[in-house]
């Protein structure tokens, strides 16, 4: 979304940067199941961000950490790198 809105440069077309960046870095993709969507039910209304609140679940769900600077999903129990 950044990229389309112009606030974000990438080198390449979105596909092709992003698929080479999970390679070089050896990340792999979560996709979202089930259990993530319905668990943001019962997740407090710190974030109102819809994406937001499906990556917190799945760091709790996945015992993932989440790389942001987005102080909100610090007030989860998630574990915040950066």
């Amino acid at each position: 979304m950044k990229a389309q809105l112009g606030k974000l440069l990438l080198p390449k077309i979105p596909e092709q940067f992003i698929s080479e960046q999970l390679l070089i870095n050896s990340i792999e993709s979560l996709p979202i199941q089930l259990n993530h969507a319905v668990g943001v039910y019962h997740l407090p209304n710190h974030h109102k961000d819809p994406f937001d609140r499906i990556l917190v679940c799945q760091s709790q769900l996945e015992n993932l950490p989440i790389l942001t600077l987005d102080p909100l999903i610090s007030q989860y129990d998630v574990n915040v790198i950066w």
